[in-house]
C-alpha cells in the first residue's frame, strides 16, 4: 500500500547533516552522494520501520510511536529524518491493522513522501520480514523497486542523522553482510564478534541516536526539537524611521539575550518577498514590530503569508506581535480594547499550528527606560520562543 507523493514540494524542514565522517568513510560518502545527485547508477537503498509495538514500558495507552511531541506523533519525526535523505528511495512502515488508519492519517496530514504501509507481524522480526517482503515482491500495482540495501530503523529513534545512515548503507554494500547493528549503548554485538566469530559489522552511532522508551524520553525529545527550531528569529518591521529604530534596538537586545541564536530582520513592506527567503532558511520564529499602533494590520499580513506557506505543517511557528505605544496620546482602555483582539486571531491561526502572542511596550519614554523595557521585552520573547507553550497562545504581555 503506497501513500504519499514520490516527490514534489513539501513543508520546509531542518535539513540532514553529515558529520563525523573521516578518511575512507568521507571519500565513500562523497562518491555515493555524487552518484545519487547526478542520477547515475548508485546502489538503490530503502528503509523498513517496524512500528507495531504497544509501548508497554511507556506506561500509557497510546503506542509510543504515536505519542505526541509538540502536538505531532513521534513517528512523524522519524519519517521526516529518513525521507529528507534523497538517496533512500522507499520507506516501508509496518504497522498493526488496528492502527493502519491512524498511520495513513499521519502520512497525509504531515505530507510525508515515499511512504508505503504494510501490516505488522506478531513480533518485531515478523514485522521487519513483512516490510522486506513488500520490497522483494514484484506486485503488478506496486511502485516499490527491489533495493540492493535495506536499512532497518526503529520508529522511535527520531534523531538519526544522514551520516549514520550513509555509513550503514556503505558498509552493507561493501561487506555484503545482513547482520549489521548500530553500536550505541550495548556490547552484545561486540561479545558475539569476540566469542562466536559471527560475521557482523559494527557501525558507530552518534549520541543523538537514542530510543524513546519511557515517558521521560518524550520530554527529552521535545526539548531537543524545541532547541533545534529556536535557532533563528526574524524581526519584521516597517521602514519608517521610528519603527526601524526601536526594531533595531530590540534586535540587539535579543542578540544579547540569545547569543547562540541567529537574529535577522526584514522590512514589512517587502514581507512577501522576504518571507519566502526566510521560509527557505527554515525560520520558525517571528517578531512583528508595530510602533504607535494598536491594530494588527501588519501582523495579519505576516499571518496570512505564513498560512499560505507550508512552514507550520511540521513544527509550530511562533509569532509575537510587539506594540510600542504612548499611553498619553490615546486612552489606555481604547488601546487595550484593540489589543485584546489578539485572542480571536490566535484562536484561528492556532488551528494551523501558528502560536500567536502579544507584547506591549510603553513608548516613547526616555532612552534609559526604553532600554530597560526592551531588555524585559527581549527576555519575554526569548522565553516564548524557547517554551513554545500552547497554553500561552493569545495572551498579551507587558514589558
Amino acid at each position: 500500500m503506497e501513500l504519499g507523493p514520490p516527490g514534489g514540494a513539501g513543508p520546509a524542514e531542518p535539513g540532514p547533516r553529515l558529520r563525523g565522517l573521516r578518511g575512507d568513510d568521507r571519500a565513500a560518502s562523497a562518491a555515493w552522494l555524487s552518484e545519487a545527485s547526478a542520477g547515475r547508477r548508485a546502489p538503490s537503498v530503502a528503509a523498513v520501520l517496524p512500528a507495531g509495538g504497544s509501548g508497554e514500558r511507556m506506561g500509557v495507552p497510546t503506542p509510543k510511536q504515536f505519542c505526541p511531541v509538540l502536538e505531532r506523533p513521534l513517528i512523524s519525526y522519524t519519517l521526516q529524518a529518513l525521507e529528507r535523505v534523497c538517496w533512500i528511495k522507499d520507506i516501508v512502515v509496518a504497522v498493526t491493522g488496528e492502527n493502519m488508519e491512524v498511520m495513513k492519517g499521519i502520512v497525509q496530514r504531515y505530507q510525508h513522501k515515499r511512504i508505503s504501509l504494510v501490516e505488522a507481524g506478531v513480533t518485531r522480526h515478523r514485522s521487519i520480514f513483512n516490510g522486506l517482503k513488500a520490497l522483494a515482491e514484484d506486485q503488478p500495482n506496486s511502485k516499490l523497486c527491489r533495493p540492493e540495501v535495506v536499512i532497518i530503523h526503529d520508529a522511535v529513534r527520531p534523531f538519526v542523522e544522514e551520516d549514520v545512515l550513509l555509513k550503514v548503507a556503505i558498509a552493507a554494500k561493501e561487506h555484503g553482510c545482513s547482520d549489521y547493528d548500530l553500536e550505541f549503548g550495548t556490547e552484545c554485538l561486540q561479545l558475539a564478534l569476540k566469542y562466536c566469530h559471527t560475521k557482523a559489522k559494527l557501525v558507530e552511532g552518534s549520541p543523538d541516536l537514542w530510543k524513546v522508551t519511557y515517558k521521560r524520553d518524550l520530554y527529552a525529545a521535545e526539548s531537543i526539537i524545541k532547541e533545534r527550531i529556536s535557532q533563528q528569529i526574524c524581526i519584521l518591521m516597517d521602514a519608517k524611521e521610528d519603527e526601524e529604530h526601536v526594531g533595531r534596538c530590540l534586535e540587539e537586545m535579543l542578540k544579547k539575550e540569545l547569543n547562540h541564536v541567529k537574529v535577522t530582520s526584514g522590512a514589512l513592506c517587502h514581507a512577501g518577498r522576504d518571507l519566502q527567503q526566510i521560509i527557505l532558511e527554515q525560520c520558525y520564529n517571528f517578531v512583528c514590530v508595530n510602533v504607535m499602533t494598536s491594530d494588527f494590520e501588519e501582523t495579519r499580513k505576516l499571518l496570512n503569508a505564513l498560512e499560505e506557506s507550508n512552514l507550520s505543517i511540521l513544527y509550530p511557528v511562533v509569532v509575537i506581535s510587539v506594540h510600542f505605544l504612548d499611553y498619553k496620546l490615546v486612552p489606555f482602555g481604547q488601546k487595550m480594547e484593540h489589543l485584546m483582539q489578539i485572542k480571536e486571531f490566535a484562536k484561528e491561526v492556532k488551528k494551523r499550528n501558528i502560536l500567536l502572542c502579544g507584547l506591549l511596550i510603553y513608548y516613547p519614554q526616555d532612552e534609559q527606560k526604553l532600554q530597560e523595557s526592551l531588555r524585559q521585552g527581549a527576555t519575554i520573547i526569548a522565553t516564548l520562543i524557547k517554551e513554545r507553550s500552547f497554553g500561552l497562545v493569545g495572551q498579551l504581555m507587558v514589558a
